[in-house]
C-alpha cells in the first residue's frame, strides 16, 4: 500500500489549511467536529487515514478549545491508524511561558509539549516561535519554519533607501539581527521596562535613526501597546516613517484601535491567526505556499532549511 498525503484542520484555521491544500494540490480532507449541547467536541475523520502521512493543520491561539481540538485530532488519528502524524502548527500558544520568570507559575510550552507527543503527534511544525528554544521542550522533530522567507521578499519590493531594521524589545534582537544583516543595513533596539504583563512602563532608544525609514519586526503583536509605543519613540528621536512586520496577529484588548490611531504607516502580519476586524493599517500576507511546500518536503524526505532565505543566501553588503 502507499502511502499519501492528507491534510485536515480544525476550526481555528480552516481558511489557511483550505489555502494550504490547494497550494500543495490536494482537497482538504473531510474531518468533522461534533459538538454537544455542554460544549464538548468530538473530531471524527470522515475518511480512511490508515498508513498515511496525516497533516493536522490548527493554531492553537486563545480559547484553549483550539488546542484541545488539536490533541483530540491527533488522538483520532492515532487510533485510526495514520503511518504518521504531523501537527502543523501556524501559531504555537502558551510560547511566552518558556522559562520560569517568578515563583509559583507554570512553564506552558513544555506542558503543551508534552501534551502533543503524548496525545500521539510524530512531529510539529510551526512558525516563529515566541522563543526558538522552545523546539528543546519537544522529543519528537520540530520543523520551525521562519516567516523572514514571506518578509524578505515584501521588503525588498518596498526599495527603501535610508532602511534601518528595529527591535521592539530586547528578546526580538536576534531575530532582527538576521533579517538586518541580510540587507547590510543598520538596527536599533527599543528597551523596555515592563510593570506587568500587557503594559510597557517606560522605553528607550539604543542607536540612531534620524532621517532613516524604520522597519520593526517582531513574532506577536497581541495588544500593539510595545509596537505603537516603539513607533511613537522612534518617531520622536528622528525617524522619517516607521512600518512594522509581525508573524502572528494576536490582536487583543485595544489592538486595533492602538494600532489605527498609532504613527505606523503600516502593519504587515502574516495569516497564522485570522484578523478579528478589518484594519487600514494591516496587510495580511499569506503563508500557505511555504507551508505547503514544507509539508511536501517533509513528505519527500526534503530539506527544511533550504526555505530559509536569510540562512542560504550571501548577506547583502552595505553600501
Amino acid at each position: 500500500m502507499n502511502a499519501s498525503v492528507k491534510i485536515f484542520s480544525g476550526n481555528a484555521s480552516r481558511h489557511l489549511a483550505e489555502n494550504i491544500a490547494r497550494s500543495f494540490g490536494k482537497k482538504l480532507g473531510d474531518c468533522l467536529i461534533q459538538k454537544f449541547s455542554d460544549g464538548e467536541f468530538q473530531p471524527v475523520f470522515q475518511e480512511s487515514i490508515r498508513g498515511d502521512y496525516v497533516f493536522l493543520v490548527q493554531s492553537t491561539n486563545a480559547p484553549s478549545d483550539n488546542l484541545m481540538e488539536l490533541l483530540l485530532m491527533i488522538d483520532a488519528a492515532r487510533r485510526a491508524s495514520a503511518g504518521y502524524i504531523t501537527a502543523v502548527i501556524p501559531y504555537f500558544g502558551f510560547a511566552r511561558q518558556d522559562r520560569k520568570d517568578k515563583p509559583r507559575v507554570a512553564i506552558g510550552s513544555k506542558l503543551v509539549a508534552n501534551l502533543l507527543t503524548e496525545a500521539g503527534a510524530d512531529r510539529v511544525m510551526t512558525m516563529d516561535l515566541h522563543a526558538p528554544q522552545i523546539q528543546g521542550f519537544f522529543d519528537i522533530p520540530v520543523d520551525h519554519l521562519d516567516a523572514s522567507a514571506i518578509f524578505i521578499p515584501y521588503i525588498e519590493n518596498l526599495q527603501i533607501e535610508n532602511l534601518t531594521f528595529a527591535s521592539p524589545d530586547v528578546g526580538s534582537t536576534n531575530r532582527v539581527r538576521e533579517v538586518a544583516s541580510y540587507f547590510g543595513a543598520d538596527m536599533v533596539i527599543c528597551d523596555k521596562q515592563r510593570k506587568r504583563a500587557n503594559e510597557v512602563a517606560s522605553m528607550t532608544v539604543i542607536g540612531d535613526v534620524s532621517g532613516r525609514d524604520i522597519v520593526l519586526i517582531d513574532d506577536i503583536c497581541d495588544t500593539a501597546g510595545t509596537l505603537t509605543k516603539s513607533a511613537a519613540l522612534l518617531m520622536e528621536r528622528g525617524a522619517r516613517t516607521v512600518r512594522a512586520f509581525c508573524t502572528h496577529p494576536v490582536l487583543s484588548g485595544k489592538a486595533y484601535e492602538n494600532i489605527e490611531n498609532s504613527v505606523l504607516e503600516k502593519l504587515v502580519v502574516c495569516d497564522t491567526i485570522p484578523l478579528k476586524q478589518p484594519c487600514s493599517k494591516i496587510e495580511v500576507l499569506p503563508t500557505a505556499e511555504l507551508f505547503s511546500i514544507a509539508i511536501r518536503n517533509t513528505f519527500e524526505g526534503k530539506s527544511i532549511s533550504s526555505l530559509f532565505i536569510h540562512a542560504n543566501r550571501k548577506a547583502k553588503q552595505p553600501a
